[in-house]
């Protein structure tokens, strides 16, 4: 089994702390790591590895939710740039990075801030400094979470 399905497990049973909401297409998180706070990831429900592979409604759908779930992080976390990623050479399971951006949230290590979160060296990134505390959480999870039942509740009035 793949980490990503390993996490939808734990969310299935109850047991993953960072998961805040189920979409039709996927599950919303907060990152385990927050450099960047408000790291946010949305989980595909189908353990597939490109988004092509997906059917077409389904895939529609998903992009939807991600747009949806970005915007929301955007909002509860006062970006002022949302940094997109779908990655896969580590879980090959489609799941979606949502980095919220602040200028200088790089510093000395990119141009002054801009460009992609990798310019920040992974061991800075990673450190277990970066975790939020069980009350960070908790209040990252509720402000996310407003924010997304605000966006649907507008979305399903359209």
């Amino acid at each position: 089994m793949c980490l990503v399905c390993d996490r939808i497990q734990m969310i299935q049973a109850g047991q993953n702390p960072y998961f805040v909401k189920e979409l039709e297409t996927g599950y919303v998180v907060i990152g385990d790591n927050q450099h960047f706070r408000g790291y946010s990831l949305f989980l595909c429900k189908q353990h597939q590895t490109e988004l092509f592979y997906l059917e077409k409604d389904f895939a529609a759908k998903f992009m939807e939710e991600m747009i949806l779930v970005s915007q929301a992080v955007k909002n509860a976390f006062g970006a002022e740039k949302m940094n997109y990623e779908c990655l896969g050479q580590g879980a090959a399971h489609l799941h979606w990075h949502l980095y919220p951006r602040r200028k200088g949230d790089i510093g000395e290590y990119g141009n002054h801030g801009a460009g992609p979160v990798w310019w920040y060296p992974m061991e800075l990134m990673y450190q277990d400094e970066n975790r939020p505390t069980e009350d960070d959480l908790a209040s990252m999870k509720k402000d996310l979470l407003r924010e997304l039942e605000k966006l649907l509740a507008a979305d399903s009035r359209n």
